[in-house]
């Protein structure tokens, strides 16, 4: 009966999930072939894969903890049960099992819901569940247990209480021993009884139970033949039972995969005036222990990687667990055209979130890029928000967060180091040579590497023996032909620092005379990041790292990372890189970190894949608001062509940010320097200013509408803002075709700062949205660049130099002409020239170069030159920055 059923159980949850595969290990250590056997055969009988883990009799409880703790960590199993000499089964052993995988049921996490009556969420012990089943109307009876001890004692008498039976216990050697079996109405005997014990202490017709480890027999003699007792075994039973369990189990383990509600417990802010320091506010805040963050928000114990106490990786599998989850609604925050000290958008993307989930009671997830640590250090300082309104703990935030760039700039440097061996080792050795350096005899044997099995294919070569190809071939095989001059691959670093935009590489007598003029990015302007932010799976990252082109050959084809074998090892140094990593608002609200590539000659939004959890994690009512670089005309352009593309993923509001300050310097104000004190202009009121400055306001709103997509004007204020320049801006951004326009507090506030804005962004997700991209993939190049300098800049027209021409001739013959267009420009003016400011009408559109980044997957043309790598000033921020040597504290962070 007990097999039969859960045999239909288990079927059951099959058929409503087709890719379901329940594995039960069981650990043993003991030579007992006839509980193993029973074990294999009731579990193939259900419809249950068992593994066997025999350990040698004699095994240690460290060597058995120790297998324990492997097959915790295990995803192919579910269920987790042990087979041990009655010797090993201490609390240690016992209490190493996962609660969650906890088949027998003897955890002390599990005997605690037993002992406290939660039988719903616990699991009965095997063993227990068969004493329970033979035992026939107990109400009231009095069970005397013998030799029961330990987790399965303490659960049976449990039980037994439950059931309204008396229950005593004693072992073998108990003096009342003879007195409580004459007494008894049923006896459970857990080990073999010793012979000075003779049967007719017993009751006569009173029930014995054998529960002994080992016995399976389902005959089992007490004693005299003439004892009328009733004899029962446990034997087979409870492997029906433990059978049982691991169904039992399947069905919770399916239910905690499914979409958990969340239970998110907010943080108080009590904001002070004057505002203090961003790492003062910081500071002042006890951010929640990661792990308990990321259950309230319904994330598995699995799924996360902790990294200290506040930041923890989020591992993929989370997507396919939650495949059928409806996604949220998905915000953008954009921006006008910013002044030099830009206008807020993080800030507004961290206190929106907290308006909606600490202040509105709405799951919503903010995601965001990371900083690089160049800046950081440089002019501009950290980009955790501001004020009430950012990531904590800041200085973990804007530092090395949880290495990723770090391994970016391995990856991007392991390229760029293969890419000048390999043209030092082929223009100073014959291609025999090559060739038996690079498929060398190991141990008498001579093969390929898959990596280089795939260049075969690609070179039409389909041979997997290296002793047969021709001398044709391997030449073909081994010379990838560099040409120098064609070198596009630039090593990284993530500090700011000028003296490395060009230098010479080469130059020791070792290099044989191979010297070139070279240069370093910074960390966040390499390809490879760009790549972590579009990637939508580890598959899809490592194919989009192979793609990536480094340089042409002398006959003017492409030579890209996989042609140089090193994809593979770049995934390997990226595997941790991909997966997002959770932090929190100082309202306690949820925040993905990751990815942070170039506004510029990059994309400048956060990652594809942080984006898709999120909006999994939030449910369907919930929000996921992300930040593209720059002014709207730059990131946000970038994140519906380029980004939206690569995700598949509809936007539902745009959240434009604009501040009087900036539209003063749009409607003909002074020039406003970082560094420098702001004019009167700014400090004072001047609504001509204001009103001739929103015509930049007007075009962001203009080309947002290019896509579809609803408005909505976030006005961050500042305490030199009147009421008059407030109440004017949001009038005409509503004239404009904005859906709302509400100005922000939560610089000083806190998300009670943002509600109204929360509550425009809502109502506004639910507007009928018309989402489309500006262009066609399938236009050439030109094309495609004109229609941004048109529609998006305002431009009359383009005007391409000869080598931005000669570049675009290139790619589309070789093949990359339907790849989307990343436009590298000034962030400072919708032109091309960062002193014209409003909206700049008439001029053409230089392209002075056409680059590609394949790998990533757009070309991206050249306005002007473009730095990509950040000079230090006259005064930088590390003056300010310290470390208190007894707190460990860090200072002067902002």
């Amino acid at each position: 009966k007990v097999t039969e059923n859960a045999k239909n159980s288990l079927a059951s949850l099959k058929r409503e999930n087709p890719r379901l595969e329940p594995t039960l290990a069981i650990i043993q250590a003991h030579n007992d072939q006839l509980i193993q056997e029973a074990n294999k055969n009731f579990a193939k009988e259900i419809g249950l894969h068992v593994i066997h883990v025999c350990l040698p009799e004699g095994s240690t409880r460290d060597e058995i903890v120790s297998e324990i703790l492997r097959l915790n960590e295990d995803p192919n199993v579910q269920g987790l049960a042990l087979d041990l000499p009655e010797s090993l089964y201490s609390s240690k052993v016992l209490n190493a099992v996962k609660p969650e995988k906890d088949v027998d049921g003897l955890s002390s996490v599990n005997l605690g819901r037993l002992v406290h009556g939660d039988v719903y969420d616990c699991l009965v012990p095997p063993t227990v569940c068969a004493v329970m089943e033979l035992l026939e109307d107990i109400g009231g009876k009095k069970v005397l247990l013998v030799g029961v001890r330990g987790a399965e004692g303490a659960a049976l008498q449990s039980m037994l209480r439950r059931e309204g039976a008396a229950v005593l216990s004693c072992h073998w050697k108990a003096p009342q021993l003879q007195s409580e079996l004459r007494h008894a109405d049923a006896v459970v005997f857990g080990s073999t009884k010793p012979d000075d014990v003779p049967a007719n202490w017993t009751k006569p017709g009173a029930t014995i139970i054998h529960c002994a480890h080992g016995l399976l027999s389902e005959k089992h003699s007490y004693g005299q033949q003439n004892n009328p007792a009733a004899e029962k075994t446990v034997g087979s039973l409870a492997v029906a039972m433990r059978m049982q369990n691991m169904v039992k189990n399947m069905e919770r383990w399916i239910q905690s995969q499914q979409y958990r509600k969340w239970d998110l417990h907010c943080l108080k802010l009590q904001p002070l005036s004057p505002v203090p320091s961003d790492i003062e506010i910081s500071r002042a805040q006890s951010p929640k222990a990661v792990d308990v963050l990321a259950k309230e928000i319904g994330l598995l114990t699995d799924e996360i990687e902790i990294y200290g106490q506040t930041k923890a990786k989020v591992r993929l599998s989370l997507l396919e667990r939650l495949k059928d989850q409806p996604d949220g609604k998905y915000v953008l925050v954009a921006g006008i055209t910013p002044t030099p000290l830009g206008e807020g958008k993080s800030t507004v993307t961290v206190g929106l979130v907290q308006a909606l989930t600490a202040h509105l009671n709405i799951n919503s997830f903010a995601c965001l890029r990371q900083p690089s640590q160049g800046p950081t250090f440089g002019v501009k300082g950290g980009a955790a928000g501001g004020g009430y309104a950012q990531v904590i703990p800041m200085e973990e935030f804007n530092l090395h967060l949880t290495g990723d760039i770090h391994a970016i700039t391995a990856a991007n440097n392991l390229l760029a180091a293969a890419i000048d061996a390999r043209i030092l080792h082929e223009n100073t050795q014959s291609d025999k040579s090559l060739y038996n350096r690079l498929v060398p005899v190991v141990n008498g044997m001579r093969g390929f590497s898959a990596i280089q099995l795939a260049r075969l294919r690609r070179l039409g070569i389909n041979k997997t023996d290296p002793e047969t190809l021709t001398e044709e071939e391997v030449s073909k095989f081994v010379r990838l032909d560099i040409d120098p001059s064609t070198i596009t691959w630039q090593r990284v670093v993530d500090t700011n620092d000028r003296f490395l935009r060009k230098i010479t590489v080469g130059q020791a007598n070792t290099e044989k005379g191979f010297v070139r003029q070279a240069q370093f990015d910074i960390a966040v302007a390499s390809e490879i990041m760009a790549i972590l932010a579009l990637t939508t799976s580890l598959q899809d990252m490592k194919e989009r790292l192979g793609k990536m082109v480094v340089a042409n050959d002398q006959k003017g084809e492409p030579v890209t990372a996989e042609d140089l074998g090193v994809t593979g090892a770049l995934a390997v140094l990226m595997k941790d890189a991909i997966k997002p990593t959770l932090m929190q608002t100082l309202e306690g609200t949820p925040v993905f970190v990751h990815a942070g590539p170039f506004a510029n000659i990059a994309h400048g939004n956060s990652s594809v894949l942080a984006d898709k959890i999120a909006l999994k994690l939030v449910g369907e009512k919930g929000f996921v608001v992300t930040e593209a670089g720059f002014g709207a005309d730059i990131g946000m352009e970038k994140f519906f062509n380029i980004k939206c593309r690569a995700s598949g993923l509809v936007p539902s509001v745009v959240v434009l940010v604009a501040t009087v300050r900036a539209l003063k310097m749009h409607g003909g104000g002074p020039n406003v320097t970082a560094g420098a004190p702001l004019k009167k202009e700014y400090t004072e009121e001047n609504l001509q200013l204001v009103a001739d400055g929103c015509c930049n306001l007007q075009k962001q709103i203009q080309i947002t509408q290019l896509f579809g997509v609803p408005v909505v004007v976030a006005l961050n204020v500042f305490k030199t803002d009147s009421p008059a320049e407030v109440d004017l801006v949001c009038k005409i951004a509503k004239e404009s075709g904005a859906f709302d326009a509400v100005p922000c507090n939560h610089w000083s506030a806190g998300g009670r700062g943002a509600v109204k804005l929360a509550q425009a962004v809502e109502k506004a997700a639910n507007q009928k949205n018309s989402f489309k991209y500006l262009y066609s993939l399938e236009l050439p190049i030109v094309e495609k660049i004109r229609i941004i300098a048109q529609k998006v800049y305002g431009a009359q027209d383009i005007e391409l130099s000869p080598v931005a021409q000669s570049q675009v001739d290139r790619y589309t013959r070789q093949g990359f002409g339907n790849l989307p267009i990343c436009m590298a420009k000034t962030h400072l003016s919708l032109s091309h020239q960062p002193e014209r400011k409003g909206v700049p009408t008439g001029f053409i559109l230089p392209i002075s170069d056409v680059r590609a980044s394949i790998g990533a997957g757009f070309i991206y043309p050249l306005v002007g030159t473009m730095s990509t790598m950040p000079g230090l000033p006259t005064r930088p921020c590390f003056y300010d920055i310290d470390l208190d040597p007894v707190t460990e504290q860090v200072k002067g962070l902002f």
